[in-house]
């Protein structure tokens, strides 16, 4: 992995400023939170179509709603736990429902928020967002894939969930990449089992295929940036290629990732599989790293619940 780290709230910042400066139909959205969300820079390039809505995301959302109706690209921003969960019914009836072209980019998801505690840290966002008819659900694994995604979405028409970091995180290797839109991404081939990852659980599989690797077990590791639609074709493919699964996820096992894989694999190609993420808890207050360590989603931790699977291969 790249040395590089940068959090994918500053990539999603600095692309959507230079996109609402050269799009007149971007209207950028926030919660009185621009200078965490990074949607400040948006404030400078185009500050007559940047509004801050205050502590107000329920409001935020229908006025998203209304721009997008009169034919703008209105992107929101706020912390995750607050854009999914405080605005969910506006964004049920007043997006999703009429399938508006509302971008929400939420900021802050995941345990990784850290200090913040279990009250700030958005664990169940994608459950509650991939449960919405009509909404797109993406997940960037690093800044690279966040300028892409946000690119990507503003050109599509209809709802999206954009779900990003406030921890700087590792850069993929760029070589030979390319972001396919509503896909899944092979990064590393293998034979004895594939972990599918989002997020910056991607860099973290990825070490564990490492590791795995110094005992002769190959594992292939995909990065499913996109949980909805969910790309079976892919997934399932995959799965039969190597006879076992693990979904690696910063999110809740309840609805997330691991319960798309899992609903896929069950009614096309069930496989031995685990889902390895926040087990049906709240999250803590603690540093990042001591979190991820607590939740079992490090490298190693990653790479013991692979074995564990492939024991019941």
């Amino acid at each position: 992995m790249s040395e590089i780290k940068i959090a994918t709230r500053e990539a999603y910042g600095k692309t959507l400023a230079a996109l609402a400066k050269e799009n007149g139909d971007i209207v950028v959205l926030d919660a009185d939170l621009s200078k965490s969300t990074k949607t400040a820079e948006s404030k400078q390039t185009a500050p007559e179509r940047f509004i801050n809505c205050g502590i107000a995301e329920q409001n935020m959302i229908g006025v998203a709603a209304g721009l997008a109706a009169c034919g703008k690209t209105p992107f929101v921003s706020s912390f995750a736990v607050f854009a999914t969960g405080r605005a969910f019914e506006q964004i049920r009836n007043s997006v999703a429902y009429p399938s508006l072209n509302v971008k929400i980019a939420a900021t802050h998801a995941g345990i990784t928020v850290g200090e913040d505690g279990g009250s700030h840290q958005a664990v169940e966002d994608v459950s509650l967002m991939r449960s919405l008819p009509n909404m797109t659900v993406l997940v960037p694994a690093d800044a690279w894939e966040t300028e892409q995604m946000v690119r990507w979405a503003a050109e599509y028409e209809g709802p999206v969930y954009l779900r990003l970091g406030r921890l700087a995180v590792p850069q993929l290797p760029a070589e030979n990449r390319s972001f396919k839109p509503l896909s899944g991404e092979l990064l590393l081939p293998g034979s004895d089992i594939v972990i599918f990852a989002c997020g910056m659980m991607v860099d973290q599989a990825m070490e564990a295929a490492e590791l795995l690797r110094t005992e002769g077990i190959k594992a292939a590791v995909a990065n499913i940036h996109t949980i909805k639609p969910l790309d079976e074709d892919f997934i399932v493919d995959q799965a039969m290629h190597t006879g076992a699964a693990l979904t690696v996820e910063e999110h809740s096992i309840i609805g997330g990732l691991g319960s798309a894989v899992a609903e896929a694999l069950a009614e096309h190609c069930p496989t031995p599989m685990s889902r390895l993420g926040i087990a049906d808890q709240f999250g803590q207050s603690g540093s990042p790293a001591a979190l991820l360590k607590h939740y079992g989603l490090t490298p190693e931790a990653i790479a013991m619940r692979a074995k564990m699977v492939l024991a019941r291969k």
